[in-house]
Order: C-alpha cells, then sequence, then structure tokens
C-alpha cells in the first residue's frame, strides 16, 4: 500500500502540478466553477428559484475568472513577463540567454524531468521537436540536461504567473462579472429583485 501510495506522490506529472502555479490555479478555478454551483443547489434553506438564481450567478462569475485566467493570464501576462526578464531584468543571464520562448523553456523542463527512455520518445514528436533549439535537443537526447539549472528562469515565470492571477482575477474579474452577470441572467429569466434580495 505505501510503495503505490509513494509512487503516486512522486509521480512526474504530479510534481509538476504540485508546482506550477498555472495548472494549479486553473484546477482551482475549474472546481470553483461546478463545486460552488452544485453545493448552493443543494442548499436547503433557500427556494428553488433563488438556488438557481444564486448558482447560475456563481457560474457565470468563476466561468469569467477561467476565462480572464487562459484568455489573459497565460498568454499575456506568461509570455509578455519572460520576454520582459529576457531582454530586460536579466538581460546577460546565460540561463535565459539559452531560451528562446517561454514555450521553449517550458518544453525543455518538462522533457528533462522524464526517464531517458521516455524522454527520447516524446523529444520526437513533432510537437516538441519543432520548439527546441538544435543545442538543447542534444541536451536532453544525450542526458546532459540538468532539471533544476535553470531556476530563475522558472521563478521568472511563477512570479508572471502570480502577478497575472492577482490582476486578472483579483481586479478584472469582478469588474468584467458585474458589466456581464445580469445581461446573461436576463436572457435565461434567471434574475429578478426578489431572488437577488433572497441572498442579501
Amino acid at each position: 500500500m505505501l510503495p503505490a501510495i509513494s509512487n503516486i506522490l512522486t509521480n512526474n506529472t504530479l510534481v509538476n502540478i504540485a508546482q506550477s502555479t498555472r495548472t494549479a490555479m486553473s484546477i482551482e478555478t475549474g472546481l470553483k466553477a461546478t463545486g460552488r454551483p452544485a453545493f448552493i443547489l443543494m442548499d436547503k434553506n433557500i427556494t428553488p428559484e433563488t438556488k438557481k438564481y444564486a448558482a447560475a450567478k456563481e457560474l457565470i462569475y468563476q466561468l469569467t475568472c477561467l476565462a480572464i485566467y487562459l484568455g489573459l493570464v497565460l498568454p499575456v501576462f506568461r509570455k509578455g513577463g519572460f520576454q520582459f526578464f529576457k531582454n530586460v531584468v536579466f538581460k546577460n543571464k546565460e540561463a535565459f540567454k539559452r531560451f528562446r520562448t517561454l514555450n521553449e523553456f517550458s518544453t525543455y523542463k518538462k522533457l528533462s524531468a522524464l526517464p531517458l527512455e521516455e524522454r527520447i520518445t516524446e523529444l520526437h514528436k513533432p510537437k516538441n521537436y519543432k520548439i527546441l533549439s538544435e543545442k538543447l535537443k542534444k541536451e536532453l537526447a544525450n542526458n546532459t540536461s540538468k532539471k533544476n539549472a535553470y531556476s530563475i528562469v522558472k521563478g521568472a515565470d511563477e512570479l508572471s504567473a502570480i502577478l497575472g492571477s492577482v490582476i486578472g482575477l483579483a481586479i478584472l474579474a469582478p469588474q468584467v462579472s458585474h458589466i456581464t452577470i445580469n445581461p446573461i441572467l436576463n436572457l435565461f429569466h434567471l434574475n429578478n429583485k426578489h431572488n437577488a434580495n433572497n441572498l442579501n
């Protein structure tokens, strides 16, 4: 039993998920989008109509957060942050010189964590092979890659994701949802003053 649990906890995929801010945020927001409306619908202390209103409102808000995170934080803040750190903050750092784009770094980091045999198989898949430079491909194939050698790049990427999450989810999401929630609820005839008052 213990070896099985140990294998699960030390699995590379699980470790990468646990260490990735973006993955954790995506999972958390996705769970909120399904879990919170579900718990509201199970509440026996409010009327059916109010349940529908509250669950729909929460679902729209969480989907708005997820859309902002996937559409703004990941492509804009992370990629923009990588280029900013690479070209301005750490312009002369060897670690940043080795990677042309965030996608190249992410691919290298993912493959370097794999066992050699599995890594070589993944390396020759077109989606990975086209992204990496020849030098990085050789490192991965010859098992000379060092998965922890570029912590400064990973740290910069995580910082960009965190800053993007704060701006996107704490500042933008409430403003966007404030504009969109009522029109969407009206569209499905779920919005009325009685339901709103019951939640206050």
